[in-house]
């Protein structure tokens, strides 16, 4: 197959040529950047450098491709984060309609069947309903756990007050991810004969906080290590002190609140979805503890 993937060689972009590549496939990676050209190269895969909001240029990446992997970056361009992604999702879109493609997995978010509340998921929300209107193109909302990986912005927290935490309990029960389980979804799906518009939800494990805190603690020699339920205001002022830009740090705010509240999760636990990610969080742990 030929198959065109956004997202670089990121988090889930890098194993899933792998894995693409492994299988025999003709790989295109849409990248921003040219400084990724040697590696993707090196990786058995085609680079193609441009923006993933010009239309045109991913219409050209996409001519001839059986599938496409369609990913919008996180917080486009610091500011605007929600218009700007959705301003993404319709260029994906032509592109996908002009290059005639048939087949599409979008990496949505568990909370993506909300239309507000969940902080920057609601762009995937747009997004999934912009490619609802694509005719003849069966597409995956592959609607992903909470990733694993977010717990590296505790280090700074861990190191300098020795707690963890954010706007919602210890005990919040939340679906979380690995992405090397996204990319083994994401290559399945792309072979997979589809039709229609179908939601899978990807999850490696549904554990709380407070089972992080305690398993991440013990793995790094803090066996005592707390979570700590903040206020939304404290949630807020934390990450702005921290450096982030208040728009970022206000949608981070209001997705904990969703967390806290039950409501970005409860598509996913009520329909007792699988989980069927293999990376459980006491596996993440130590790779938690190993870059700590």
């Amino acid at each position: 197959m030929k198959i065109a993937i956004s997202g670089s060689l990121g988090n889930i972009g890098k194993p899933l040529v792998k894995k693409l590549t492994a299988s025999g496939h003709q790989v295109t990676v849409i990248s921003s950047t040219s400084d990724r050209s040697s590696e993707i190269e090196q990786l058995g895969a085609k680079p193609a450098i441009g923006s993933v909001n010009d239309a045109a240029f991913l219409k050209t990446a996409f001519d001839g491709a059986d599938a496409v992997f369609a990913m919008t970056p996180p917080n486009m361009g610091g500011s605007n984060i929600i218009s700007n992604t959705v301003a993404a999702g319709h260029a994906f879109a032509k592109a996908v309609k002009d290059a005639e493609i048939k087949r599409v997995v979008m990496l949505s978010s568990i909370g993506a069947d909300l239309p507000k509340g969940t902080g920057p998921i609601a762009g995937l929300h747009e997004i999934e309903k912009i490619y609802e209107t694509l005719e003849n193109t069966a597409v995956t909302f592959l609607r992903a756990g909470f990733f694993y990986t977010n717990f590296y912005n505790d280090v700074p927290m861990i190191n300098g007050a020795g707690i963890m935490g954010a706007n919602y309990p210890a005990s919040t029960l939340i679906p979380y991810v690995h992405p090397e389980d996204i990319a083994s979804a994401v290559a399945e799906e792309l072979q997979k004969t589809a039709s229609g518009k179908n939601v899978r939800y990807i999850v490696s494990d549904v554990r709380t906080p407070g089972d992080a805190a305690k398993i991440f603690g013990a793995e790094i020699g803090k066996p005592e290590l707390p979570w700590i339920e903040f206020t939304d205001e404290q949630s807020l002022n934390g990450m702005i002190q921290a450096g982030l830009p208040e728009e970022i740090a206000g949608l981070y705010t209001e997705m904990g609140a969703g967390l806290r509240s039950g409501a970005i999760a409860e598509d996913f636990l009520k329909n007792k979805t699988a989980v069927d990610g293999k990376i459980k969080l006491e596996d993440f742990a130590k790779e938690f503890a190993s870059r700590f």
